[in-house]
């Protein structure tokens, strides 16, 4: 069972025998409910926190848990209807809107139901996570001289450096800035690199956070449709040409979602384009350390073959750890990495250097190369058992490109298959799925649904996702049938 879905199960059982205590009264001590309900004294910790979230447990350290004291009545209603106004005027002199829609992230990060199997997770299942190496790292970063003092606003120098080396070509530690992950750093590279209200060309399909980042800052999505060898360059002269736009952002290496790899032919392109009309390619890097076993040598970054400083670089820890190893790294040149330095300290100070100092015993022990050896043969695995069981059992939907990195599957759907209709039945069948919409900045060219394999126990419950999903797409095809 799922350390989560035990946490869900037992959180649920004391919520339904609160009734028994009196407000104030003390409840049973975590070792009684070990022993009661058979689970680890973590599951407890974590229920009675969520408890204590909720308003009715109340926690004495040293003492125990008691059932909170009575809510008051509650009171009326608060009237925000005043905000419509004040946000719906928020925008600039071109009318470009601050809102964001975080829908297409939040799928990937919510944690689905009980029971329900996560096709759609953004992250390595915690049997997957290096969750030894993490622990031992951070307790030698705890004992480190100064470890919880403050760290340089760019970052632990030894820390630069070890990504530097990862990005290759002159790169160095004084290029780097240390950032909370991945996301973190491509919304400072959006904000300082694009003004309110201009354009910024993006993949089509691409990543939702990144659209979502780009609207929240009053920026102008516009799409560069993408194919099996990564971004199109033929289209991207004309993205150029009409929108004006200085940025592109970019995801040369197992694209999200397609998994394409932007061909060696298309690469010059790239970064010759985008020095003609004096943009910045910011490169997103983000699953190249979950290349699979049999991915071959990769390309380098785009990075590391920039010499005009077109291209700001981004990559994270985070994909190949764990969603809370939120440490990343923004890479640029000349006033470009100043600016964006600026707006890093405004935004955040600096990454909390227990942190980082955690990652750099992380990613220097031996462990934690173990660790990518392993999650390289077992995504290859997982890939090959949803491949496998996809054609067997869902053969219609068509399956375009098989990435040999990343952990996830782009599948077109027939047309006239209702995307939302299919993740809501998908649901009622037990296996939450990440419909295409989202992943489009315009309207999609056709239905689509994306399948992640990383956030699952293994292959087994890989072929019974798969299963479950059959009976959601016949249901939504009989639907169709009759419309």
């Amino acid at each position: 069972m799922y350390e989560r879905s035990s946490v869900d199960e037992l959180a649920t059982s004391l919520r339904s025998e609160l009734h028994r205590y009196s407000p104030g009264g003390k409840l049973p001590s975590s070792r009684e409910l070990v022993e009661r309900y058979r689970v680890s004294p973590v599951t407890v910790s974590r229920a009675l926190a969520r408890l204590v979230s909720e308003g009715l447990v109340t926690t004495r350290p040293g003492a125990g848990a008691y059932r909170a004291a009575s809510r008051p009545a509650s009171a009326p209603p608060v009237d925000t209807s005043w905000q419509e106004v004040t946000l719906s005027a928020d925008a600039g002199a071109d009318g470009v809107p601050r809102s964001a829609d975080a829908s297409g992230v939040l799928a990937t990060l919510a944690a689905p139901p009980p029971g329900v199997i996560e096709f759609n997770s953004g992250y390595l299942h915690p049997s997957l996570q290096p969750e030894r190496a993490m622990a031992e790292a951070l307790a030698r970063a705890g004992r480190r001289p100064g470890a919880w003092g403050r760290p340089p606003v760019d970052g632990l120098p030894e820390l630069r450096e070890w990504f530097a080396r990862s990005i290759g070509g002159t790169w160095t530690a004084a290029d780097l800035i240390v950032t909370a992950g991945g996301q973190a750093a491509l919304t400072t590279a959006l904000r300082a690199l694009a003004a309110p209200g201009a354009p910024v060309l993006v993949e089509s399909p691409t990543y939702p956070g990144l659209l979502a980042v780009a609207r929240a800052a009053g920026l102008r999505p516009v799409p560069v449709p993408v194919d099996a060898e990564g971004l199109r360059t033929d289209l991207l002269a004309d993205a150029f040409r009409a929108s004006g736009a200085r940025v592109l952002v970019c995801q040369p290496l197992f694209q999200n979602p397609t998994g394409a790899v932007l061909s060696a032919a298309r690469r010059p392109e790239v970064l010759r384009l985008a020095r003609e009309h004096g943009a910045f390619v910011v490169e997103d890097d983000f699953v190249r350390r979950l290349a699979h076993q049999d991915a071959g040598p990769l390309p380098r970054p785009l990075a590391a073959d920039d010499q005009d400083g077109v291209v700001v670089h981004v990559c994270s820890l985070t994909k190949a750890t764990s969603p809370s190893m939120r440490v990343g790294v923004l890479a640029a040149r000349g006033p470009a990495r100043e600016r964006l330095r600026a707006i890093h300290v405004v935004d955040t100070f600096f990454v909390p250097r227990p942190l980082q100092e955690a990652a750099l015993e992380l990613v220097g022990s031996a462990g934690y190369h173990r660790h990518l050896r392993t999650v390289a043969a077992e995504l290859k695995a997982r890939r090959d058992a949803m491949t496998g069981a996809l054609r067997a059992e869902l053969p219609e939907p068509a399956l375009p490109h098989v990435p040999a990195g990343g952990y996830h599957l782009w599948l077109r759907l027939p047309d006239g298959t209702g995307e939302q209709a299919l993740n809501t039945a998908a649901l009622r069948a037990g296996v939450a799925i990440a419909p295409g919409r989202p992943y489009f900045g315009t309207e999609p060219p056709a239905p689509y649904m994306r399948l992640s394999f990383a956030g699952v126990t293994g292959s087994a419950e890989i072929a019974e996702g798969v299963h479950r999903l059959r009976a959601a797409y016949e249901e939504t095809r009989g639907q169709r049938g009759r419309g």
